[in-house]
Order: structure tokens, then C-alpha cells, then sequence
């Protein structure tokens, strides 16, 4: 039986919290160590943050990721986004003339737009599979990565409808035509299983503030061993080199790991709440969140698709179990889908509006009383 101390979310016990798509809420013991810690640095400056604590200040973060996603810590580095890390990776990759990538017309235009802008200046081509109610047909996906594909950049786990993809099919797909493989498990990373030598990836970024319970500010960047030693990052600064506190400006030398991607100074208090969130996460078990948010999203979707009094529901989510994970969206014909949303978080149910539909999502904190609240609420709008 899953259990979870709901005092370390207060927020959840007070609305009807299925929105962690959006923003996941933060554990109480997460919460207290960022307070702390910034209430430590402005209050007395380098008293209690010398060098060696700026130093040392996204080792946490780091050692808890690389943990997580069963990589090496040389491989992680910890940056303000997501985005900064597929903009990194993509600048970084010197693509020739020619070369294509691939991904969706589903994906969040973060996934999508750093290709986008580096076509303009390399002649790349950007191929994307179109989206069928928000879900992306595998074949149609397949048919696009040819011998000239040099990166397929896709998320994990789709933020509109949830579809979850096969880790390994993509980095079979890409690999067999001599493409790199970037994977967005913003929407997955903390919720369901990712284990990036195993699953093959080439890159993989990660926001803090969605599955991994953690705030805004902070991401994770893995990169590959055979990459992180090959390519050189395009955004510099005094955190690249092998001793940031070195400060030698004649010369520029690069960190030996995927600490070279850790360009500047940062919101530090964003990665230690980070750090703590994940051993959060890790304390629960990660096998038994999974299996949880899992349960509670296919209980959920079952529930108000066999709802006789919500009429002509359209299921965006994909059915089976493998192809989503803690989303579950619906469109209900014949309604304003915006208004919809709107009324349930009126109501204390707090959703969002995603492609035509309404968006659900799920994370450890949600018991299943949460759903029974959330159809029964959502039953009495549709009433109306």
C-alpha cells in the first residue's frame, strides 16, 4: 500500500492539487532547505558561502541525478533549464548543410525551436510528425529518420496527452541511421523509470519543478561519456574550467566533464531544493511512485470514460498503460474546453486546458479520493 506524509504537502490537502504537468507541488523538507539556505547567503554573504561553497554548490543535485538516471556524475551537469540544455547541446554539435532532425508537431516548442533557429544558419532541415488529437503515430515518426537524420529530438513524455514513448525503440530508431538521440524527460523524469545507459540516450535534459518535485531555476543536462569528451560547450564562463575560482582570463580551459556546460552563476538555492526533492523521491522509492501515479491515471481514465452521466468523452491519452504515464487528458464534445478547465480550478480542481482538452495529471500526493472529487466535480459541470 502506498503512503505518503500529506503534511509535507499542505497545498494538497486543502484543493484538489492535478496539475503537476504544470508545476509539481514541492515537498515541505525541500521547501525548508532552500528558505534556509537563502536565508543563509543574505543574511551574511560569503560568511556561510565561501569559494569552496560556491564550488561544491550543485554537487548534490548532481550526485541525486546521476543516481536517478543511473549515469556517471561526470556526465550530469546542472543548468537554470531545460531549454539552455538542448540549446547547448544542439549549438555544440557543429551540424553540417544538409542534415535533418526529427520530432513532433506535439512537442513543447522548447523540444523544437533551438532546431528551428539553427536551420536558419546551417541549412538544417526540420521534420515533424504530425500529431493525430495530440498523439503522434510511431510509424509516421519511423518514416522520417533517414541516413541524413543527425539528431531525433523528441520528449520522453508528451505534455499535451501524455503519450509515453519507448525509450529504446527511439534510440534503436536514431542510432540505425547514425543519428543522436536528445530525450525531454521533463514530463517523466522522477515519474516513471529512465535510465539513460540502458535506454541508449545520447542527451537528456530534465526541469526540476515538474516530476521532480523541485523548484524553478534548476535543470539536468546529461551528455553522453564519448560526447561529453568530443564537443565543446557554446556558452562559456568562469564555472567552465577545471577551477572556477582560478580566474584566469588568459587562458580558457575547459572542465574535463559535463561540468563544462556550467557556464555562470545561478539561482544556488534552486539546485540544493532540487537535491533535496530528488532524495525525497528516492526515500518514497521509485519503483513505488511509478507504480502509483501510474495506478491512480489509468483508475482516472477509466473512470470517466465508463461515466454514463459524462457523455461523448474523447480519451486524448493514449489506452494502453505503456504509452502514457501520469497525464490523462480529455475532450468533451460540444463544450468549451478553456471554460471547462476554468471551472474545475474554480471549484478547487486545479487542471489545465492542453490541446482542445482538458489536462489531469497526477503525482505522488494524489490519493484516490482526489479522483473520486475531481469526476464528481467534473460531472456536475458538464450537467450544467
Amino acid at each position: 500500500m502506498f503512503r505518503l506524509n500529506l503534511e509535507d504537502f499542505p497545498t494538497a490537502r486543502t484543493v484538489t492539487y492535478l496539475n503537476s504537468a504544470s508545476i509539481s507541488l514541492m515537498p515541505k523538507p525541500a521547501i525548508d532547505s532552500m528558505v534556509e539556505f537563502q536565508r543563509k547567503i543574505a543574511s551574511g554573504g560569503t560568511i556561510g558561502f565561501d569559494e569552496e561553497a560556491e564550488t561544491q554548490a550543485l554537487e548534490g543535485a548532481r550526485n541525486e541525478a546521476a543516481s536517478l538516471f543511473d549515469a556517471h556524475s561526470e556526465e550530469v551537469a546542472i543548468l537554470s533549464s531545460a531549454t539552455i540544455g538542448i540549446c547547448s547541446f544542439a549549438w555544440s554539435l557543429n551540424l553540417k548543410r544538409g542534415a535533418n532532425v526529427v520530432s513532433t508537431d506535439a512537442d513543447f516548442p522548447s523540444v523544437v525551436y533551438p532546431w528551428m533557429r539553427l536551420s536558419q544558419e546551417k541549412g538544417l532541415k526540420v521534420r515533424l510528425a504530425r500529431n493525430h488529437d495530440g498523439v503522434v503515430d510511431e510509424d509516421e515518426l519511423e518514416k522520417l529518420v533517414d541516413d541524413h537524420t543527425a539528431v531525433v529530438s523528441i520528449s520522453h513524455v508528451e505534455y499535451g496527452t501524455g503519450q509515453r514513448f519507448d525509450l529504446c525503440w527511439l534510440s534503436e530508431l536514431a542510432h540505425s541511421h547514425g543519428a543522436l538521440l536528445m530525450v525531454d524527460a521533463t514530463q517523466s523524469a522522477g515519474l516513471m523509470p529512465v535510465d539513460v545507459h540502458r535506454d541508449g540516450m545520447d542527451a537528456l535534459v530534465a526541469s526540476g519543478y515538474k516530476g521532480l518535485l523541485g523548484p524553478f531555476g534548476v535543470a539536468i543536462f546529461y551528455l553522453k561519456r564519448e560526447l561529453v569528451e568530443k564537443l565543446e560547450p557554446p556558452l562559456v564562463g568562469w564555472r567552465s574550467t577545471p577551477d572556477p575560482y582560478n580566474l584566469n582570463a588568459t587562458e580558457l580551459t575547459f572542465a574535463g566533464d559535463a561540468r563544462k556546460f556550467e557556464y555562470s552563476t545561478m539561482d544556488y538555492a534552486a539546485p540544493v531544493g532540487l537535491a533535496e526533492s530528488m532524495r525525497y523521491l528516492a526515500k518514497i522509492g521509485h519503483r513505488k511512485v511509478t507504480d502509483h501515479v501510474l495506478s491512480v491515471t489509468e483508475k482516472f481514465i477509466d473512470t470517466v470514460r465508463n461515466n454514463h452521466k459524462i457523455p461523448d468523452v474523447t480519451t486524448l491519452t493514449p489506452e494502453d498503460e505503456s504509452a502514457h504515464a501520469s497525464i490523462a487528458s480529455f475532450r468533451f464534445k460540444g463544450r468549451n474546453q478553456s471554460a471547462v478547465a476554468a471551472e474545475l480550478v474554480k471549484r478547487r480542481v486545479i487542471v489545465s486546458q492542453r490541446f482542445n482538452g482538458v489536462r489531469f495529471s497526477f503525482h505522488a500526493y494524489n490519493t484516490e479520493e482526489d479522483l473520486l472529487r475531481a469526476n464528481r466535480t467534473l460531472q456536475e459541470i458538464l450537467a450544467k
